[in-house]
């Protein structure tokens, strides 16, 4: 995995350091959008939150994360393989737990094309669907069989 780690960040022109190295290992490891709050909680006994800030920052910029909005603010998901720093491929849609609160993005559910009025250019698009996760669901459905 450090191999990885260490090839994505070459691969974006990016050095190696201890705090992104961490992030990101923490990105892969949690598989789900997290919150810079998130990161810190996992992240401050060895980092700071602004260098952790900074980190998302740089990682946003380089096209190594794209930003989720959800109803408690920005949290940050890994991207695919083909974004660069020019160029970010986020059509996806993002799923919300109400339960667990974990964000995910599903990648094969596409955002439709939106026809805009004339002279406006849409610049970035974000869709939230929010409600339970399959974990959720299914363990609200057994406690409720329970009863």
């Amino acid at each position: 995995m450090e191999q990885t780690i260490n090839d994505t960040l070459r691969e974006h022109n990016l050095r190696s350091t201890g705090c992104r190295e961490e992030v990101l290992q923490t990105f892969l490891a949690r598989a789900t959008a997290l919150s810079h709050g998130d990161l810190e909680g996992d992240l401050k006994d060895r980092f700071d939150r602004v260098t952790i800030y900074r980190t998302l920052k740089t990682f946003l910029e380089k096209g190594i994360i794209h930003k989720v909005l959800d109803d408690e603010g920005a949290r940050y998901a890994l991207c695919r393989e083909h974004c660069t720093e020019d160029d970010h491929h986020h059509d996806h849609v993002h799923f919300k737990c109400n339960e667990c609160g974990q964000t995910n993005c599903l990648e094969n559910l596409h955002v439709p094309a939106v026809q805009l009025p004339t002279g406006y250019r849409a610049q970035e698009t974000n869709l939230l669907i929010q409600g339970l996760c399959a974990d959720c669901a299914k363990s609200l459905d057994g406690r409720a069989r329970a009863f």
